[in-house]
């Protein structure tokens, strides 16, 4: 079958037997590095905690005096001499909060490793294998799961009586379970995927497939459930010290706040005493949560742009979001220009298509 060109013509004006669109030059599309980076939340979540382990590294050099040494000085407020304040035995509160950053940050990140990379083998592992080893390491899993978390923690460190190493290996060996089974879970959805199936095919060996198939995709939930970990590990070494259980020749904000409550510094009006360590306890809390968030809006797409009204294109330009209206985004530089309506076809002046059989 054959179609005239005058017939074509004149459905589309100007345009031969092949109708074909406009060429566009192509375009590269802008990569935009650091993205997470870019992120308000994440950005901010990663300043604060970059201060705080400023603070824990060069905090006991830059104390201005030694946190144990008494003065005459007893329970006085923020003064020029000692600016947040000192206790009842005369002790600078500023120097024993900044010498107790670098505990609860050893305990928070040591901690934070030692339950991930237990979550990463056993999760992982369980997911990909399956069978008996999916049987025996989610049974395991899921003992750990009912387990009170907080009360083994309190009854092994106050048996060991060890330093923040001891207290951070065993808030670690006790809260891997939760993200093991979010790692399994994943890891079954994706041992199934095509890329997964053609490394398979190929004859790649099982760890090679793990390590370069399955973990890149897995590094999200990683780093939120490493980010989630070192939460819970902060908030329990706080509340070790603060319950008088670990280690008492190193300060730490919890203990900080042992001493307050048990020297009644509420009753007392010493708000200086109490309220600094409550205010760092909660900006690391509130950094180590904004880092998570951050987490969540670079994976999934639909968090990023929730409650944005304009988005910008790779080209530059803004299309500004309205309710009903879904705007489709084109990476090419060319300007986007109004449909032009494809015009009727006039019975009459239309020249017939002809049918040509084949010759046989």
């Amino acid at each position: 079958m054959t179609i005239p060109t005058s017939s074509v013509e004149q459905v589309i004006p100007g345009q031969g037997a092949m109708a074909q669109p406009e060429a566009r030059t192509p375009v590269k599309a802008k990569r935009r590095r650091f993205r997470f980076v870019a992120n308000a939340k994440a950005a901010t979540g990663l300043t604060i905690l970059g201060l705080y382990i400023l603070f824990a590294i060069i905090g006991p050099w830059v104390a201005p005096y030694d946190p144990d040494a008494q003065s005459e000085e007893l329970t006085q407020p923020p003064s020029a001499a000692h600016w947040l304040g000192t206790t009842h035995l005369g002790q600078d509160l500023l120097s024993q909060l900044l010498v107790g950053a670098r505990g609860v940050m050893v305990v928070g990140l040591a901690a934070g490793v030692v339950a991930t990379i237990l979550s990463v083998v056993v999760g992982v592992t369980a997911g990909y294998l399956g069978g008996v080893w999916d049987d025996v390491l989610s049974a395991l899993s899921n003992v750990f799961l009912v387990i009170p978390a907080l009360i083994l923690i309190i009854i092994v460190a106050s048996t060991l009586n060890g330093g923040d190493i001891v207290v951070a290996l065993v808030i670690g060996f006790t809260a891997w379970a939760w993200g093991a089974r979010v790692l399994r879970a994943q890891t079954l959805s994706l041992r199934r995927r095509d890329f997964v199936e053609a490394s398979r095919a190929n004859g790649e060996k099982t760890w090679r497939i793990i390590m370069f198939e399955i973990l890149p995709n897995l590094t999200a939930i990683i780093a939120s459930s490493f980010v989630g970990t070192v939460i819970f590990a902060v908030t329990s070494e706080i509340t070790l010290a603060f319950i008088g259980i670990g280690s008492v020749s190193t300060w730490n904000w919890g203990e900080i706040l042992f001493w307050a409550q048990s020297q009644q510094a509420l009753s007392q009006k010493a708000w200086w005493w109490f309220v600094p360590a409550g205010l760092a306890i909660a900006f690391l809390g509130t950094a180590l949560s904004l880092i998570n968030f951050g987490i969540d809006e670079f994976v999934s797409p639909r968090l990023r742009s929730a409650g944005k009204t304009k988005v910008k294109t790779s080209t530059g330009h803004t299309v500004r979001m309205r309710v009903g209206f879904t705007p489709v985004l084109d990476n090419s530089a060319a300007p986007h220009t109004h449909a032009t309506p494809t015009p009727l076809i006039n019975p009459n002046g239309a020249t017939p298509v002809t049918r040509r059989e084949a010759a046989r």
